[in-house]
């Protein structure tokens, strides 16, 4: 079948909104940016796409959205890894989030996916190894595996996933991350461990990237990711930080790459970023008022024009920075990830 038609109709729907202004506006957008922001200002941090896959992305909303990455320019699209949401009211269930990298990676040419971050509590590290790099050979070398020791409890019990005590959780990521990293970089692999026994494994799927596919790793710079990460990975994720924050983390971790994940609603202009904010979060602000929220909020979260938020994130770049993963909660529209491709010059011209 022809991945273009692989979606049905429903994507065609969504990308009517983009898809010609895409290629309109296409030739003049870095130049609009630099002059909105100045040469010297215009920031130097990488910036990816973070969605919630439990919040009811269905398929169709999935291709939309990786086929705007990809027009516009943005460089990668980062997923959760969730089998259901937060709130009670709307209990969505999610596809499984590295079927869905495979099968967006096979649809898809440039754009590159990854997991931030994907619970060790929910695969066993061989079963988790051998589905990143079957993507990664699918995509021809485009994923990233974020790596985390899970926190959700309510989703462990609903569906059966062991969720021991964090001290326990943490052991099971040290383990999980030392597994993963020599089941793609060694022949065989023998493995005694607490939690995990590997014995005389032989290597897994191997992926396309070498030595292997960047690993990620989710935390805010506790003792107990720290130490594996140093070890195994490649870049430390902290999410909903302050710059301050971010820059404390950082220093705990100065040989890998550093990076924030942070809530954003982002609008052409300040009044349509706040009516954005309005309609996603107003329901849920009723008892202490959209106002007072929003400024708790912008704490560790962006709302704002394009020149907006990427003034705040140059706060993160600052504190050390070198990527931001924005949580695009409206994923049925599609103008924000065009607006996000624009804050590093990243969308094409």
């Amino acid at each position: 079948m022809d991945p273009a038609r692989a979606c049905g109709r429903g994507p065609q729907v969504l990308r009517s909104r983009h898809r010609d202004g895409a290629r309109a506006d296409g030739a003049g957008r870095q130049r609009a940016q630099r002059a909105r922001l100045g040469d010297a200002r215009a920031l130097t941090m990488r910036v990816a796409l973070m969605i919630e896959g439990q919040e009811g992305v269905t398929w169709e909303h999935w291709c939309a959205l990786a086929d705007a990455c990809e027009d516009h320019g943005i460089d990668t699209l980062f997923r959760s890894d969730h089998y259901v949401s937060q709130g009670d009211e709307d209990a969505n269930v999610a596809h499984d989030a590295w079927t869905t990298i495979a099968a967006l990676a096979a649809r898809t040419t440039k754009l590159r996916f990854g997991t931030l971050v994907s619970p060790v509590t929910f695969r066993a590290p061989a079963l988790l190894a051998n589905a990143a790099a079957t993507a990664d050979q699918v995509s021809g070398g485009r994923i990233e595996l974020g790596i985390g020791a899970g926190w959700m409890e309510r989703e462990h019990r609903a569906f059966g996933f062991p969720f021991p005590e964090t001290r326990v959780r943490v052991e099971m990521f040290a383990e999980q991350l030392e597994i993963v990293h020599r089941l793609w970089t060694q022949e065989r692999v023998d493995f005694r461990g607490r939690h995990y026994v590997l014995e005389d494994a032989p290597t897994v799927t191997k992926p396309v990237q070498s030595p292997r596919p960047p690993i990620i790793v989710g935390g805010h710079g506790k003792r107990g990711t720290v130490e594996p990460a140093l070890r195994f990975a490649d870049e430390y994720n902290a999410p909903f930080v302050t710059p301050e924050e971010a820059a404390a983390i950082r220093a705990r971790v100065p040989k890998l790459r550093f990076s924030v994940m942070t809530g954003c609603v982002i609008g052409a202009t300040h009044a349509d970023a706040m009516e954005r904010a309005r309609e996603l979060y107003g329901r849920r602000t009723r008892d202490t008022g959209f106002d007072e929220w929003l400024a708790g909020y912008k704490e560790r979260a962006i709302v704002g024009s394009v020149d907006e938020v990427a003034d705040r994130l140059r706060e993160y770049e600052q504190a050390g920075c070198g990527r931001a993963m924005l949580q695009h909660l409206q994923h049925t529209d599609l103008e924000p990830v065009r607006l996000i491709a624009e804050l590093s010059g990243s969308g094409r011209s």
